[in-house]
């Protein structure tokens, strides 16, 4: 279309815009033709953010955001054009839309923009199923993001969000929690709906149970993401489970066993949780102990883990592997000697424990002195 054809193209779509975009749309042509264009990008995205802008979107970005892109911020145009992609037929439509929008800003002075539409190109590919072709993208954009001092938010909240749901394809749990939970660092949660954000606590607490690489859930724990489990009465049984999980309960384990062998994917990893459940028992026994009395014989940690006592070696010596306890094993007497146990979050039970921890020992301090000033009465009085 020639630049001329510009103020019919913006009448015909401003009579067929909804009457609360007319306005928007009327405006348009002044701001164009008076070159104003940091205020006209500002007031296209305005319009694209609009639900009612939707039929619309798609024409305008090809029509009329296209005569302008080069004078405009680049990471704005990939913004907008994402939006108007959502209105593309299909997926092949929309992945050839935005391999075109990546050649665009291929230039030196915008790789931020680079990146962030090499991620929605990416994202393209995994709806496809083309997972290798999402891999690549998702490489060369990090690749990029390596050099940069700084960059835009939304371009690492993209780049997480998705490495999240390229890991969550590919089923690697334990990757898929620490970029979900590096996604959700970057954006406002509550720009998410509600059942966006049931959604990211639910697939965010099934990856941390069934993962083999993570056993700590403080940063989940501690995430108000996880209140999203506490709004529908049929997602609290997970919730519960994850704090059973962090103090070591197998009571509560056992009571939730029915909705764990209900769910699926846990059911498949029944012997992984039964495992990481005992290691959570078995830290959770030794951090109740004071550091002083950490000589635990394995009949001690049989009868608190409830583990057979021919598995406690092999359940110490993987707790060590794990880095969730430090400390050396006596084979011959059978006493796990524990110097260290891995720090973790405490719930109001736990904290209650170690505030009679401090005040045992505050005692035992206070017996000290008594006795060496008693004591030591005539080298005191020397």
């Amino acid at each position: 279309m020639n630049v001329d054809t510009i103020p019919d193209f913006l009448a015909d779509q401003r009579d067929s815009a909804p009457e609360e975009l007319q306005p928007l749309v009327l405006e348009f042509e002044t701001l164009w033709e008076r070159k104003l264009w940091h205020q006209l990008t500002n007031q296209l995205i305005e319009f694209f953010n609009h639900p009612g802008s939707a039929p619309q979107r798609l024409q305008f970005y090809k029509v009329f955001v296209l005569k302008f892109a080069d004078k405009i911020n680049q990471l704005k145009l990939v913004d907008l054009a994402l939006k108007a992609a959502t209105q593309c037929r299909d997926n092949r439509e929309r992945l050839s839309f935005m391999e075109a929008v990546v050649k665009k800003v291929d230039n030196e002075d915008s790789q931020d923009a680079l990146v962030f539409a090499t991620i929605a190109v990416a994202r393209v590919k995994l709806d496809l199923a083309d997972l290798d072709g999402a891999r690549k993208d998702l490489d060369r954009a990090e690749r990029v993001l390596e050099g940069f001092d700084s960059v835009e938010t939304i371009v690492h909240a993209a780049f997480y969000g998705a490495n999240a749901d390229y890991y969550k394809t590919k089923a690697d749990f334990g990757s898929y929690y620490r970029t979900a939970l590096l996604y959700l660092a970057c954006i406002d949660i509550k720009s998410l709906s509600p059942a966006e954000r049931r959604n990211r606590a639910y697939d965010l607490s099934i990856a941390a149970l069934v993962s083999t690489s993570i056993y700590n859930f403080g940063e989940l724990l501690l995430h108000p993401i996880l209140d999203a489990l506490s709004e529908r009465e049929s997602d609290k049984w997970l919730r519960e489970l994850l704090f059973a999980f962090n103090r070591g309960d197998l009571a509560a384990y056992d009571v939730l066993s029915d909705h764990i062998d209900s769910n699926p994917l846990l059911a498949a990893h029944g012997r992984g949780l039964r495992e990481k459940i005992y290691l959570a028992a078995l830290t959770e026994a030794v951090f109740r102990r004071p550091p002083h009395d950490r000589a635990m014989t394995f009949a001690t940690i049989a009868a608190e883990t409830k583990v057979r006592p021919d598995e406690i070696e092999h359940l110490i010596m993987k707790a060590l592997s794990l880095g969730l306890l430090r400390g050396t094993i006596d084979q011959v007497d059978e006493v796990a000697h524990i110097n260290w146990v891995q720090p973790k979050v405490l719930d109001m039970t736990q904290i209650g424990n170690m505030r009679q921890r401090l005040t045992e020992w505050d005692s035992s301090v206070n017996q000290l002195g008594n006795w060496i000033e008693n004591v030591g009465q005539d080298v005191w009085a020397a």
